[in-house]
């Protein structure tokens, strides 16, 4: 077994290590599962019971997809320092992906309490898994920091393959067949990346293994240029507790409060006029705010700016997710009920080729990589390749089933769930157009990034705005032309591009090296926020379509990321003082 980090580059793939490609399949079957089950979800509980759903009202569906999703990313801190702390990189990811097979498993059951439990054992496992499979990848890269970012490419392209392939076949199973069928399909591929994760695991050498404490360790001691230590005190970690355990409890009293009817509501009290739901966001801030006011002070000039400048860069990112994270919530539903997606004659042959190319292609390309990968490990970890080899026959079964299912029809139903495929779709497509961007003399400044990340999410939102412009008030459903979608996705993925990839690289270059677990803990908190304020949007449509349409609403998130996008340049001069140098 390789200890050496420097050995794990003797057997290469494409120029990187073979490792780098183990952890490219974990995390597409990952991906593969979470993406295919989250296209289902809104669908699920909204479709009526004759369909197979539980017919929920939608502002019910949005409000437990937001929690949901928000959960997802605050466990992620859990499960970050059990790995760290406790039991190692590796067995975090193993025990990730167990939780979410049973997860899927339970949820296929269909089932009320499967239900739950299935979202709650999805929750915890993408916490062991997510922060995980990158932090292998930082080690394996230690001593090569020049190949780190052709590694992350790589990876992120394994991220979107299963994204694109998830949503493509589960979304298919899930409304044509059954919902049990797009559930239990997420559930079987993430038992195949965790099979063949563990199978091949000895080819990261030490990488991720429990770690080892150390005695005596000097972790007092500061390196050359770096600020002065400000500990926490017991009382600001109580006002950290409170804080985190009046946020978690909003998060998870939200949908119960709704879909009880108020039944069970732990915040059904008013005080100082405020309905208690409001004062617990209001008194949750203002003990964030407190703490801020208590601890920038006492850091260092240019470390306070630095922090001042993530800070503003985590607002924008709260709202830009809040919209973007529309894509499987109201955007969804406006595929749905409100999008013509039934093709005729040539429209419907010509759909029936274009998704047949955007399912073969991409198919053939990931099973090339494969066979690369076959070629360096299969002599020492013959059953991990077995495993994959079987889970890809699979794939390409499905898909040339769902190909040809669609192609014996005389007409094509675009499913409501397809168009999520396009996001995937266009990262691939566009990804290295932006990365050479990043790299010219044209490089534009962080805030700049934001504002053109901003404003292409406020013109993919007032495409959709002007697609509903003749949707009547208060309809349930409509038949507006496909391309409004389309044009939202390729948008809204450009304003991904800006923001996204480049987000945890300016935090890892404001702050100093040993804050980078506080401030990335900040970081997907605000992420976090942003998921719940998605499903807070998303149930402000079904209201605001009442009494206002539905173009209104997409008009209302429109002005929402132009005028932080026009903000975000009109702080430049701000924030570039606060950065003191960093670009």
């Amino acid at each position: 077994m390789n200890t050496d980090i420097d050995n794990l580059f003797k057997d290469k793939v494409l120029g990187h290590p073979a490792g780098l490609f183990i952890l490219f399949f974990t995390e597409m079957w990952e991906r593969f599962s979470y993406y295919g089950m989250r296209a289902l979800l809104v669908m699920f509980f909204t479709a009526s019971v004759m369909d197979g759903g539980w017919g929920w009202p939608r502002e019910h569906a949005f409000a437990i997809f937001g929690t949901y999703t928000s959960l997802v990313y605050l466990s992620t801190l859990l499960g970050g320092y059990f790995a760290d702390k406790v039991i190692g990189f590796r067995y975090a990811v193993v025990v990730g992906a167990l939780l979410m097979t049973l997860g899927h498993a339970s949820m296929a059951l269909e089932a009320p309490f499967f239900i739950y439990l299935g979202l709650g054992l999805l929750v915890f496992g993408s916490g062991f898994f997510k922060p995980n499979m990158t932090s292998i990848i930082s080690h394996m890269y230690a001593n090569k920091p020049e190949k780190k970012d052709g590694a992350y490419t790589i990876f992120y392209m394994g991220v979107n393959a299963g994204a694109f392939l998830g949503i493509l076949l589960c979304g298919y199973l899930g409304e044509k067949v059954g919902w049990s069928w797009g559930f239990g399909l997420a559930g079987i591929f993430m038992f195949f990346g965790l099979l063949q994760f563990w199978k091949a695991q000895d080819i990261f050498g030490d990488i991720g293994k429990k770690p080892v404490k150390i005695e005596n360790e000097e972790t007092h001691e500061l390196k050359e240029g770096e600020p002065k230590l400000n500990p926490f005190t017991s009382v600001q970690l109580i006002l950290i507790a409170i804080a985190a355990i009046l946020g978690l409890a909003w998060i998870l009293n939200d949908p119960v409060a709704k879909i009880s009817g108020g039944e069970y509501n732990l915040f059904a009290f008013n005080i100082f006029g405020l309905e208690g739901t409001n004062f617990i966001i209001l008194l949750a801030l203002a003990i964030f705010l407190l703490l801020l006011a208590i601890r920038l002070p006492k850091y260092d000039k240019i470390t306070r700016d630095r922090m001042l400048a993530v800070m503003f860069f985590a607002f924008i990112t709260i709202f830009f997710w809040a919209i973007f994270e529309q894509a499987p919530s109201s955007l969804t539903i406006f595929a749905r009920d409100y999008t013509q997606r039934v093709l005729e004659g040539d429209a419907a042959f010509t759909f029936k080729i274009v998704n047949s190319l955007m399912t073969i292609v991409p198919l053939g390309i990931i099973s090339w990589v494969l066979w690369l990968l076959f070629k360096k490990t299969f002599s020492k970890y013959a059953i991990s390749n077995i495993i994959l080899a079987f889970s890809f026959v699979i794939i390409w079964a499905i898909a040339i089933w769902m190909l040809y299912n669609e192609f014996l029809k005389d007409i094509a139903e675009v499913p409501a769930s397809w168009f999520g495929v396009l996001n995937s779709l266009f990262i691939i497509a566009m990804a290295p157009l932006f990365s050479k961007w990043w790299e010219s003399k044209y490089n534009p400044n962080a805030n700049m990034k934001y504002a053109i990340g901003m404003f292409l999410l406020g013109l993919g939102m007032a495409c959709v705005a002007v697609g509903a412009s003749d949707i009547p008030i208060g309809a349930k459903t409509a038949s507006v032309s496909m391309i409004w979608l389309i044009l939202v996705y390729f948008f809204h993925t450009m304003g991904e591009l800006c923001i996204s990839p480049v987000a945890l690289s300016y935090v890892s270059k404001l702050v100093p090296g040993r804050m980078i677990a506080m401030m990335f803990g900040i970081w997907y908190l605000a992420v976090a926020i942003g998921m719940k304020l998605a499903g807070v949007f998303g149930e402000a449509s079904e209201s605001i379509a009442k009494t206002e349409g539905l173009s209104y609403f997409f008009w209302l998130l429109t002005s929402v990321a132009v005028g932080l996008g026009v903000l975000s340049i009109l702080l430049y001069p701000v924030i570039k003082k606060l950065m003191h140098g960093v670009r």
